[in-house]
């Protein structure tokens, strides 16, 4: 058991190049399961949810040969198995990314049997859309005692016109997913607009598919009977680089965030500029500045261009910093993403939680607590409070935070920032800990 020790106070100065992003990774991997052939990938993030997902496609029979850190070939051409084996089943329970093996075993397999998906619980994240789309495509669905089958009575699935209920960034991928071998053509109407949804269209093309207006509420894709083997490098994580920016923001400092997209990282850039910290853009970067007081701000989750909801819990985290009143509205997810608000309030955030807002009274001084990891995104707004706090940050369940972000200790020690990972002895663990 690791924990993260933090001694705050210290402004950011340097560089920090972001990583391969986690969310195109973690639907890119299970795609890679309908090519015939070597699939290679580069700047892959490394991190746990990746790994889990690689070693779930080496139990189904792929050769996976990892080329250095963040560059992998998988060869999928002789999987056989569409029905994951109980050994795996501790493996896909531990991801949200799990249920992304059923678009792809329905695709390659015309069925498809695995459990429910596990990874971060911060609130109900039903799968009624991806249920919906899957069964419009032809396959029988059936989600009961913890796990999911599907079946497609006729072999392969059929392309129909689906319109999605809400726009649902797993339900658009899932679907795309089957699709790319459905035969005819499939209409995805009120689909997800997220980069990551770009780059697996990219990737999916890349590899013989025919996958058309990614980006927009629209998806077009024309089924191909089998995709071949090729090359892709997916993109760097909007997230990742937003929470470092966020952390610049907390803590003040200089720092130039590299091999980024910009245009990826303008509502949070915008909203920065807002609470008074100034950003530049380049080519490939953002300089991220704050050297004066901060100023409040509201902001609101939204699906892309939107503010994304993997960055409510870290700009939170800032805002506790900004003197005067700050409301932070979470308009994605029903209920449960302010777990992390008891962690802040150790810390001495002012903050209270009605529906899905949440009020911040900033405050003078955030002081340095024993905190843990309620989620990913969570974990890192308590480790962005501790670069802000006076005095030492103990951030507990670090499991959380290292399914998504690269070498984070390593990356922020870069910075200047006094962060640290320990063991600690098993049996301190609290009696609420969930590896979920």
């Amino acid at each position: 058991m690791e924990k993260y020790v933090i001694q705050g106070g210290r402004p950011l100065h340097g560089e920090v190049e972001i990583s391969g992003a986690k969310n195109a990774a973690v639907a890119i991997i299970p795609a890679a399961l309908m090519v015939h052939g070597t699939c290679r990938l580069e700047n892959l993030p490394e991190i746990s949810d990746t790994d889990t997902l690689l070693h779930i496609l080496t139990y189904l029979g792929a050769r996976v040969n990892m080329i250095n850190r963040t560059t992998v070939e998988i060869d999928c051409t002789h999987v056989q198995m569409d029905i994951l084996p109980e050994r795996m089943w501790a493996l896909t329970r531990k991801i949200r990314a799990s249920y992304y093996l059923i678009g792809a075993m329905l695709g390659r397999f015309g069925r498809a049997r695995t459990t429910m998906p596990g990874g971060c619980n911060f609130g109900v994240r039903p799968i009624d859309q991806h249920i919906k789309g899957l069964t419009a495509l032809g396959a029988d669905m059936d989600v009961s005692g913890g796990f999911i089958t599907a079946g497609c009575p006729a072999g392969r699935l059929r392309g129909t016109t689906i319109y999605l209920d809400k726009v649902s960034v797993g339900a658009t991928i899932n679907i795309m997913i089957a699709a790319a071998t459905a035969e005819g053509r499939t209409v995805i109407e009120n689909v997800a607009r997220e980069p990551h949804i770009v780059d697996l269209a990219n990737f999916l093309n890349s590899m013989g598919a025919d996958v058309r207006g990614a980006g927009t509420d629209t998806i077009k894709i024309r089924g191909v009977k089998q995709l071949h083997g090729g090359s892709y490098a997916l993109i760097p994580d909007q997230i990742e680089a937003g929470t470092y920016m966020a952390a610049v923001a907390a803590a003040g400092g200089a720092v130039r965030v590299s091999n980024v997209i910009p245009k990826h990282l303008e509502c949070i850039s915008s909203k920065l500029r807002e609470m008074a910290v100034e950003v530049e853009e380049g080519d490939d970067y953002v300089l991220v500045r704050r050297d004066g007081p901060l100023h409040r701000a509201n902001l609101k989750t939204m699906p892309y261009p939107g503010f994304p909801t993997d960055m409510q819990p870290q700009m939170a985290a800032v805002l506790c910093c900004a003197p005067g009143n700050s409301t932070v509205t979470e308009g994605v997810w029903a209920g449960g993403r302010f777990k992390y608000v008891g962690e802040l309030k150790k810390m001495g955030a002012q903050i209270e939680v009605e529906d899905q807002s949440a009020f911040i009274q900033g405050v003078d001084k955030l002081t340095g607590s024993v905190v843990k990891a309620c989620d990913l995104r969570a974990g890192a707004a308590v480790v962005i409070a501790g670069l802000a706090a006076e005095g030492v940050t103990e951030v507990e369940d670090i499991i959380y935070i290292e399914r998504g972000y690269q070498d984070l200790v390593g990356k922020f020690r870069a910075l200047g920032a006094d962060i640290r990972c320990v063991q600690v002895p098993e049996h301190s663990r609290s009696a609420n800990w969930n590896a979920g």
